[in-house]
C-alpha cells in the first residue's frame, strides 16, 4: 500500500491536489539523485558487452553517451549507452572492442557538474573500479586512442539511429528529426548520430563504418533475468498507484489533476521520470489516442481512459485503465468495456513463445465465439486479437511490433475501442512478459472488472465536486 492514504486527497480538494504539485518538484529532485548509478551489477553490463564482442568480431564500437541539455532539464543518460555500462555522465565516450575484448570508458567532467548532476564520489575517485570496465581514461584522450583501433581495425560500428533520452523512442525520434530539421529546407543539418558517422568515414577513409543501432537493439529486445525483475518492481508501483487515482477522480475535476496526482504518486514511490506524459481521455477526446493536454472538465456519466506508466532506473511501464468518473458503468460503457475486456484476456490466454499474428488473431476469434460474443457486433468490428508493441528502456522499445514471440520478450496487450459518435469506448493494457511456456502479466493486479472498478470507486465515499 502506499505510505499516504491518497483516497482522502480526491474530494477534490483544491488545497490538497495543489500541494502533491507543489511537492513534484522535490520529488523529482529527490528520485533523480537516488537513481543516479548503475540499476544493475557489473557483472550483467559486462554480460551484455560480452554478447556485443561476439557480434562484432572484426571491429570496434564507438557510443556517444548523452550530452548535458540547455535550460534546467535533469540528465538523462541515452538508453543504447546506458544499457551496455551503466554510466550516467554526460558527454562520455564508450568503446567497445570486439577484437581484444575489452572496453573503455572516456570521460572529462567539473566537480561542479559531478554535484549538478548527482554523481557519487565513489565513481569520481575509482571510475574503473566503480564501473567493472577494462579502462577508464579523460576524454582528451579519445581521438588518440581512435585513431590506434581504427589502424588495426576493418570495421568502425557507430548507431546510425538517434539516441533515446528520457520519453523518448528512437524510430520516432527520427522521423521528427527528419521533419523538423533533415529535410527542411531552411535547416538540413544531420543528426547528431550521422554526423559521427561522416566523421568517422572522413577521418579513418580506409575503415569501413556500419550501423551498430540494430546489433545493439537485438540485445534489448530480450529481456534477461535482471531487466524482467526490475521491470517487475515498477509494475508493482504502478499497481500501487493506479487504484489511488481512480479512487481521487471526480465530475468536475479537470483532467490535468487527474495526470498531476499520478505523476506525484508514482514519484513518491521512487521512480525518476514517467514513461511518458500522462494522457487522460474523456469526452470528444475520447478516441484521440496520445491527446495530452488534459484540459477538458471531467462530467458526471462520462467514462474515461488513463493511459500512463512509471520509468523506474531507465525501464518503463505501459498500463492504461478505464473507468467512469462517477464511478458506475452505463449499460452501454459496460457493453464496450467487457467486450474489450474479454479480448484482452482471451490474448492472454494464447501468447506463448512462436506465436505469430495471424495464429493469435484466429485462436481469439475462437475463444470469442466459444464465450457467446456476436463478432458481427460493431465494435468487433475493429477488435482483433493481436500484439501490441514492445517495451523496456522506451516505451516503444526499439525494433517495432513482434512477428513471432520469443521468450524473454515484454510488450503490450492494448485492446481498444472507441465510438466518437456516441462519446463512449474502452482501452485495456497491461505489460506482458513472454515466458517459456506462456506469458506473465506484469501488471497483474489492478481493478479489472467492472465489479472491481465500481468497488474502487465506492471506496472513496464519490462526495460532489468542489466549485471551480
Amino acid at each position: 500500500m502506499l505510505k499516504t492514504p491518497f483516497s482522502e486527497v480526491g474530494s477534490p480538494r483544491p488545497r490538497m491536489l495543489r500541494q502533491a504539485v507543489v511537492f513534484v518538484g522535490l520529488v523529482w529532485f529527490v528520485a533523480a539523485t537516488l537513481a543516479a548509478g548503475p540499476a544493475f551489477d557489473q557483472a550483467e553490463y559486462a554480460a551484455r558487452r560480452q554478447r556485443l564482442m561476439a557480434a562484432i568480431p572484426d571491429g570496434v564500437a564507438v557510443i556517444f553517451g548523452a550530452q548535458t541539455l540547455p535550460g534546467y532539464t535533469s540528465f538523462f543518460q541515452g538508453n543504447d549507452f546506458m544499457y551496455l555500462c551503466g554510466v550516467e555522465v554526460p558527454n562520455a565516450v564508450l568503446i567497445v572492442d570486439g577484437i581484444r575484448k575489452s572496453s573503455t570508458l572516456f570521460f572529462t567532467i567539473s566537480d561542479s557538474d559531478a554535484r549538478t548532476e548527482g554523481i557519487s564520489p565513489a565513481f569520481l575517485k575509482d571510475p574503473k573500479k566503480e564501473s567493472g570496465l577494462e579502462a577508464v581514461m579523460p576524454a582528451e584522450r579519445f581521438d588518440a586512442t581512435l585513431a590506434g583501433l581504427a589502424a588495426r581495425a576493418k570495421v568502425l560500428y557507430a548507431p546510425f539511429s538517434p539516441e533515446e533520452l528520457a520519453r523518448e523512442c528512437s524510430l520516432e525520434k527520427l522521423r521528427t528529426f527528419q521533419r523538423n530539421m533533415v529535410f527542411d529546407g531552411w535547416d538540413g543539418r544531420l543528426t547528431r548520430e550521422l554526423q559521427i558517422v561522416n566523421r568517422l568515414k572522413d577521418r579513418f577513409p580506409g575503415v569501413e563504418v556500419r550501423d551498430l543501432s540494430p546489433l545493439v537493439w537485438n540485445l534489448r529486445m530480450i529481456k534477461t533475468p535482471a531487466e524482467i525483475e526490475l521491470m517487475r518492481k515498477a509494475a508493482r508501483i504502478a499497481v500501487r498507484v493506479y487504484p489511488e487515482v481512480m479512487k481521487a477522480t471526480r465530475p468536475g475535476m479537470r483532467e490535468y489533476e487527474v495526470a498531476a496526482l499520478f505523476e506525484y504518486l508514482c514519484k513518491k514511490e521512487g521512480c525518476q521520470d514517467l514513461a511518458y506524459y500522462v494522457i487522460v481521455r474523456s469526452g470528444e477526446n475520447l478516441g484521440s489516442g496520445h491527446e495530452h493536454k488534459n484540459t477538458r472538465v471531467l462530467q458526471d456519466g462520462e467514462i474515461m481512459v488513463i493511459d500512463a506508466g512509471p520509468r523506474l532506473d531507465y525501464y518503463n511501464i505501459d498500463i492504461q485503465v478505464t473507468y467512469p468518473v462517477n464511478g458506475k458503468f452505463t449499460p452501454r460503457q459496460k457493453e464496450i468495456y467487457e467486450a474489450v475486456k474479454a479480448l484482452h484476456e482471451a490474448n492472454m490466454k494464447v501468447y506463448r513463445p512462436g506465436l505469430t499474428l495471424a495464429q493469435c488473431q484466429s485462436e481469439v476469434e475462437t475463444i470469442l465465439k466459444g464465450q457467446g460474443f456476436d463478432l458481427t457486433k460493431d465494435y468487433f468490428a475493429r477488435l482483433k486479437g493481436g500484439f501490441g508493441h514492445y517495451i523496456g528502456m522506451a516505451v516503444h522499445d526499439v525494433l517495432g511490433s513482434p512477428t513471432v514471440l520469443q521468450p524473454g520478450m515484454v510488450m503490450v496487450n492494448e485492446p481498444g475501442y472507441v465510438s466518437a459518435a456516441e462519446r463512449v469506448g474502452a482501452s485495456v493494457e497491461d505489460t506482458i512478459l513472454i515466458t517459456d511456456t506462456g506469458c506473465e502479466n506484469l501488471t497483474a493486479g489492478l481493478p479489472r472488472t467492472v465489479d472491481e472498478i465500481e468497488a474502487v470507486m465506492r471506496k472513496a465515499g464519490n462526495p460532489p465536486p468542489a466549485k471551480k
